[in-house]
């Protein structure tokens, strides 16, 4: 297990931590997403139907993000292929946003992914995600056309960037 620590000047420590998708902690904020998402858009693909085995290393990974203790975030890559990663689940409480933890947890991706090979990332968020279409956008991502079948564009945004630009 890797644990990472970036320090903050709000607050202490906060601690990213590599753990097995179907951790306890993983679990409860995957399903936290998954409800927030029901909550949204009326459905959304269940995080317990994703095999443990999508984020085992070295093709993948699944972090959480610990504030004073608590786990307050998540998320995870998976090589596609030789050259692309996709970050999958990528979440933070309700409570703890706002404080520069989802861009935390996505650059440990992004480095994550880049020191496996990966050249560019992809990902997917729901249109009503604000937060997430900002994060991601300011980040240096854009749009790109859908890479999983049967998505709606009308609900989905499929994401891109390259990697070491």
């Amino acid at each position: 297990m890797t644990t990472f620590s970036v320090a903050q000047p709000s607050e202490s420590a906060r601690l990213l931590r590599e753990v097995p998708y179907d951790h306890p902690d993983a679990r409860r904020l995957t399903q936290a997403l998954y409800r927030e998402q029901v909550a949204t858009y009326g459905f959304a693909d269940d995080p317990a139907d994703t095999p443990a085995a999508h984020f085992d290393p070295p093709h993948g990974l699944f972090l959480i993000a610990h504030r004073d203790g608590v786990a307050v975030g998540c998320g995870g890559i998976r090589l596609l292929d030789a050259n692309t990663a996709e970050i999958k689940r990528m979440y933070v409480t309700a409570t703890a946003r706002g404080q520069g933890l989802g861009r935390h947890i996505l650059r440990s991706l992004e480095d994550q992914a880049a020191s496996r090979g990966a050249m560019q990332i992809v990902l997917e968020t729901g249109v009503s995600n604000h937060g997430a279409l900002a994060l991601y956008q300011s980040s240096g991502y854009g749009p790109r056309p859908s890479y999983v079948s049967g998505r709606d564009p009308f609900v989905n945004r499929a994401l891109t960037k390259q990697l070491g630009e």
